[in-house]
Formats: C-alpha cells, sequence, structure tokens
C-alpha cells in the first residue's frame, strides 16, 4: 500500500509517500480501506519533530481518517464488514489502509461523504467538548472565536450559534469573515486591519464572556483584556506559532477563568461522555444543523499541497486527501 512514512523529523516537503506492506490486523482491531484522511495542524509538527507527541521510527504520519472496514481483529463484534466509520487513530492515516482500535471507529452517516467525514471528528468533537463541557454556557452569552474560519474555529462559530451564544469571528481577511457570517457568526472582526482588543469590546457592548482560542501567539493578549467579568478563555492550540505568556494580574481583576481543553486526553477518562457527544454531533448532522466545510481535497501523492495551505493560512474548513491506487 501507499503511505506516507516518516523515518526521521524534517520539514514536512522532505517527506516522500512509499510502498509498505499493510499493517497486520490485532485482536480487538479493525481494518479500514481509507478513502479520505483529514489534515491537521498536528500532523504537520509531529513529522517535524514539533509535537508533543513524538511516535517511534517509522511511523506512517496522519491523526483520522474515514473509510470502510475490510476485515475485524478478534472479538470485535459491535462493527461490521462493510460499514462505513470514521476513526482518529492519532497516526497512521495518510495511508491506503489502517489497522484501528475497533473501540475509536465512529459509524458515520450514509449522508456523509468519506471527504466530510475525514475531517470531522476532530474538529466538531473538540469543538462540542469545549462548549458543551468546559464552557458553562448561559442564554446570550458573547463569545470571540479567534482563527475562526479554520478547522476548530469554523465549527465553533457553528456550535455555538446552535447553541445559542452570540458568536463574534476574528480572522485575518474579509473572504474569512463572509464565509463565518455563513455559519452563524453575528460580527466579524478582521484582526490584522482592526483593534482586536477595542472591536470586541465594542461588538459585544463591554467585554466578551467566552473565547475560543485555537491560535494563541499575539492575539491571545488583546482576546483576554476584551472579556468580562467572570469570563472563561478556552484554549485549544497554537496554531498562531508561539505559545503566549500572560499576566496573571488580568485574571485577577475581572475573575477570568483560563480552562486548558484537551480533548484527546479526555476521552480514556470520560468515555460514555464521549460517545454521547458523537452521537448527538451525528444527530445534528443527520437533521441538517450542523454542514462541515471542507475547502479543499488532494491526493495523498500531493499530501505537501494540503499542508502548505494549512501553514499559508488558506484553509477555510478542513482540508482532505484522497487515496488513490
Amino acid at each position: 500500500m501507499k503511505a506516507l512514512v516518516c523515518t526521521q523529523f524534517a520539514p514536512f516537503a522532505d517527506h516522500k509517500v512509499i510502498e509498505v506492506d499493510a499493517p497486520a490486523i490485532k485482536k480487538g482491531h479493525v481494518r479500514i480501506a481509507i478513502k479520505a484522511a483529514g489534515v491537521n495542524f498536528p500532523d504537520i509538527l509531529m513529522v517535524q519533530g514539533e509535537y508533543q507527541v513524538k511516535p517511534p521510527f517509522p511511523f506512517i504520519a496522519g491523526a483520522e481518517c474515514a473509510g470502510e472496514i475490510t476485515e475485524l481483529g478478534e472479538g470485535v463484534t459491535h462493527l461490521k464488514l462493510g460499514q462505513r466509520v470514521a476513526a482518529l487513530p492519532g497516526v497512521g492515516c495518510f495511508a491506503q489502509e489502517a489497522v484501528v482500535p475497533a473501540n475509536i471507529c465512529v459509524p458515520i452517516s450514509d449522508k456523509m461523504s468519506y471527504e466530510e467525514a475525514a475531517g470531522f471528528v476532530m474538529v466538531y468533537a473538540t469543538s462540542y467538548h469545549a462548549l458543551k463541557d468546559r464552557s458553562d454556557i448561559k442564554p446570550d452569552e458573547t463569545m470571540l472565536v479567534l482563527g475562526a474560519a479554520g478547522g476548530v474555529g469554523l465549527t465553533a462559530v457553528e456550535l455555538g450559534t446552535n447553541m445559542g451564544l452570540n458568536v463574534i469571528a476574528a480572522a485575518s481577511t474579509q473572504e474569512k469573515l463572509d464565509i463565518c457570517k455563513e455559519y452563524g457568526a453575528v460580527h466579524g472582526i478582521n484582526y490584522v486591519e482592526e483593534d482586536l482588543k477595542a472591536r470586541a469590546r465594542e461588538l459585544s457592548e463591554g467585554g466578551v464572556d467566552i473565547v475560543y482560542d485555537p491560535v494563541g501567539d499575539k492575539f491571545a493578549a488583546p482576546a483576554l483584556r476584551s472579556m468580562a467579568w467572570g469570563g472563561r478563555y478556552l484554549v485549544i492550540g497554537f496554531a498562531a506559532g508561539d505559545i503566549p505568556k500572560v499576566a496573571f494580574n488580568w485574571m485577577l481583576l475581572k475573575e477570568l477563568d483560563v480552562r486548558g481543553i484537551h480533548w484527546g486526553a479526555w476521552i480514556p477518562r470520560n468515555m460514555k461522555n464521549h460517545v454521547q457527544n458523537m452521537g448527538e454531533l451525528m444527530a445534528m448532522y443527520e437533521a441538517g444543523t450542523i454542514k462541515p466545510r471542507v475547502s479543499g481535497v488532494h491526493t495523498l501523492e500531493n499530501f505537501t499541497d494540503a499542508m502548505t495551505a494549512l501553514t499559508e493560512r488558506r484553509v477555510m474548513g478542513k482540508v482532505v486527501l484522497t487515496m488513490v491506487s
């Protein structure tokens, strides 16, 4: 099978798609014929040796995928051959086949394309966990979403709107802000051209209640200082680069909470709640209240095009790879 194999840490453009043996089936696992795989910032960081998780060499990159089950390992009874599923094993998805634990497979709606499914689990489940389980949402509150047109950002805009929040989207271009408004944002801030803190305070009429931050870097301080009394700052990630350093007195002055969101580590500690969340998200998709946005589709061999689009901040929604024979 073809796969993007990492034998050493290096810039993503230096890695190659090569022919390798398909992995052997294991007890409690299933084999998936991968149709599409989502591309995320952690995938890029991992192959470059900049991610907190560093798998042993050699490893196949790619955290999430969607496809069809072609083989069941010993003991697997709740899934069946030919079933359409999405999975998030963390590695192994930039390939034509993967063997993954059966308990992480999520059956997908017949209405959902493999491209949508490949980019669904990580971004929607992260945002849903952040908003449902960690935000203490109150009616008619205001949420500022940074990097609002990106993968997780756009899902936060969409889910936040569905959950009754007044969403302010912050992004770097008018095109991105227009897409955010299609997904429910009531206001937009171009943080390249506008003062993020001042504009957020103005649009929220005094301060935002929740900040959803997947970007970090220079945007964190003005977003934090735009908050209202008792606000909750959700730390999702640091896609913009440096991990921000902020003064603790800001939290004291307004009794702010800074809350880390580590969905992947939360799952094994809260498996029942995770399964419930995924069921609720799939029901939302079936009902048409959420609609994944796939902004780019590339072949496995052209993975560098997808990763370049991510690093250059050109992706609006999700970018995915498709597997070809």
